[in-house]
């Protein structure tokens, strides 16, 4: 079985592949979650085209979404520039720009679910708070952001695994180097090119799928436990 053992490159792009996906997890749900709830609550003048814009990397190719993060993002894109000489924080070329890439790729499908979540709750509920003095704020903390848990699990995970296995955008922007943005699915492709590489793509399909199968089923695990004790509650 010496042949799944990973090599030291292989486990680097493991570790890296891991903060890619939970640094594009970590900054974008917070952002996802206030786009499904404003898209699920609010009511305003180009709504329509907000949700468009949102769901667009669903499909484009992602070589496109790529692309156009490396025209705006790149050292002489607008906001690469802006944050560069304000932040002294880049993005082409490097980890960070991978994980820019995963969570720009991963927001629409975060989005979904979270937005059926919150259309779900009944505004009776929230109404009952408001009526009881609740402010707005108070009321989403304590009454649908709990009732919503399991659609934000769902939305996660799914971003989750999307960043994990992200490839178009990630090449086209950041390229593909060794040590800082070679993830496994950059890795597994390296090894395909490669006339000796049939056992490395292996094994780094194996890890992928191992991965990938783990977060599902941890998912699964707490999004009962969540439903259990949501409905405990009500009980």
């Amino acid at each position: 079985m010496a042949f799944l053992q990973l090599q030291p490159q292989e486990w680097q792009a493991l570790v890296l592949t891991l903060r890619v996906a939970l640094t594009a997890l970590a900054v974008s749900l917070p952002l996802a979650i206030f786009a499904a709830y404003a898209l699920a609550r609010w009511r305003f003048p180009g709504h329509g085209i907000v949700n468009a814009l949102i769901h667009m990397p669903l499909v484009l190719p992602p070589v496109v979404t790529g692309y156009l993060l490396l025209l705006a993002f790149g050292r002489n894109g607008p906001a690469g520039r802006f944050l560069a000489e304000i932040f002294n924080v880049s993005f082409a070329f490097n980890w960070t720009g991978a994980a820019l890439a995963a969570g720009v790729m991963a927001f629409p499908l975060m989005v979904r679910p979270i937005r059926l979540a919150f259309e779900a709750v009944d505004p009776k509920l929230e109404e009952a708070a408001s009526s009881l003095g609740a402010r707005r704020l108070v009321t989403f903390v304590i009454v649908t952001l709990p009732l919503t848990l399991p659609g934000i699990l769902g939305g996660a995970i799914l971003g989750f695994a999307k960043a994990m296995g992200e490839f178009g955008a990630t090449i086209t922007f950041v390229s593909n180097i060794p040590g800082e943005t070679r993830t496994l699915s950059l890795a597994l492709y390296t090894a395909t090119q490669s006339p000796s590489g049939d056992w490395a793509a292996f094994r780094l399909t194996l890890i992928s799928a191992f991965v990938a199968f783990a977060a599902l089923i941890a998912s699964e695990v707490w999004a009962r436990r969540l439903r259990q004790r949501i409905g405990g509650a009500h009980a």
